[in-house]
Formats: C-alpha cells, sequence, structure tokens
C-alpha cells in the first residue's frame, strides 16, 4: 500500500509563504495539484526523475516544487500568496511520466490525503 503523506499547510495572509511537503517512496515522477471550493483539481506544479519541472501560469514565478532523493521527500515552497490560492493542496506520485512532469490528474495513480492552505486579503 503505497502512502502519500501530505503536510505543512496553514493560513497566511496575501503575500506570505508557506511550504509544503509530501514524504513518499521514491517516485520518479511527482507534482502537487490545488483544488479550490467548489471547482476541479488542477496541476500547479510538477519534476520529473531528472529534476525538470512545470508550471501552471498561475503560480510561475511564486512556486518552487523540488524533491529531495535522498529522504523521499516532495516540496512545494509558495511564495507570494494570493486569496485565490486557497484550498486543498494534494500530492501525486507516479511511475513514468512526460519530461518536465505532468499536471494532468489521469497520469497520476497515487494521492496524498491533501493538506489546506488558507490566504486571507
Amino acid at each position: 500500500q503505497v502512502q502519500l503523506v501530505a503536510s505543512g499547510g496553514g493560513s497566511v495572509q496575501a503575500g506570505g509563504s508557506l511550504r509544503l511537503s509530501c514524504a513518499a517512496a521514491g517516485f520518479t515522477c511527482m507534482g502537487w495539484f490545488h483544488q479550490a471550493p467548489g471547482k476541479e483539481r488542477e496541476g500547479v506544479a510538477a519534476i520529473d526523475s531528472g529534476g525538470s519541472t512545470s508550471y501552471a501560469d498561475s503560480v510561475k514565478g511564486r512556486f518552487t516544487i523540488s524533491k529531495d532523493n535522498a529522504k523521499n521527500i516532495l516540496y512545494l515552497q509558495m511564495n507570494s500568496l494570493k486569496p485565490e490560492d486557497t484550498g486543498m493542496y494534494y500530492c501525486a506520485a507516479a511511475r513514468f511520466c512526460p519530461s518536465g512532469g505532468s499536471r494532468w490528474s489521469g497520469d497520476y495513480n497515487y494521492w496524498g490525503q491533501g493538506t489546506q492552505v488558507t490566504v486571507s486579503s
């Protein structure tokens, strides 16, 4: 049974920062997904086995995805947070993905339980 454990969410004011973590068992392809209240889950950042990354336009320049391969931990550094970043954040893992990772939920087989991020204006 694969378990992904996400943590690091919380409440911050607009302009603040948070770092999300996801403990995972050495997957080569991982991503972070955001689900705002009443909306569909969307991929915001992804990373492949070589460390190449891709980002949604809405978070480029503000969010950074990274992996600590020695510790098997995935991170999402979120800076300059906006109220529209509010929602649940899920980490996801797959054994295969395109270069730069994938921000399509259908490519992922394993999902964490989610961590809540709330950004107030």
